[in-house]
């Protein structure tokens, strides 16, 4: 699980790094899946993501952030669907009207939180003894 855990906070961070440098691409890529299955598909995609945040926990360097980090993201993951394409696509719409900035902040943040479940999973380096 801590692999798999590993393997998310690298794909976030290059996810977002991409986000960050071209934020257009990234409007085409959420308009193109928001739609019914798209969101299904998304809120799957968030509860397996928690579940292997919450079940990696034991294992990692910071097992409580994890635990609330997992949960949050299982509630996201289930408030998803209820969500709506309407409402989704209307926050898209304002994200596209914000600008780049807040599109650059906002990869910018996801690169911090890839960084921090990179640290968090990574194997703690042996100590010489």
């Amino acid at each position: 699980m801590r692999l798999l855990g590993l393997v998310i906070g690298a794909l976030v961070i290059v996810g977002s790094a991409i986000s960050f440098a071209a934020p257009d691409r990234r409007l085409s890529l959420e308009r193109s899946l928001i739609t019914p299955a798209g969101l299904y598909a998304i809120a799957a995609l968030r509860i397996a993501t928690g579940l292997v945040f919450a079940l990696a926990a034991p294992a990692s360097r910071a097992p409580r952030a994890l635990r609330v980090l997992g949960l949050i993201v299982i509630i996201a993951g289930l408030m998803t669907p209820w969500f709506g394409v309407v409402r989704a696509r209307a926050v898209l719409d304002w994200l596209a009207s914000a600008g780049p900035l807040l599109m650059r902040f906002d990869a910018g943040v996801g690169m911090a939180l890839g960084g921090f479940l990179v640290y968090v999973f990574r194997t703690p380096a042996r100590q010489a003894t």
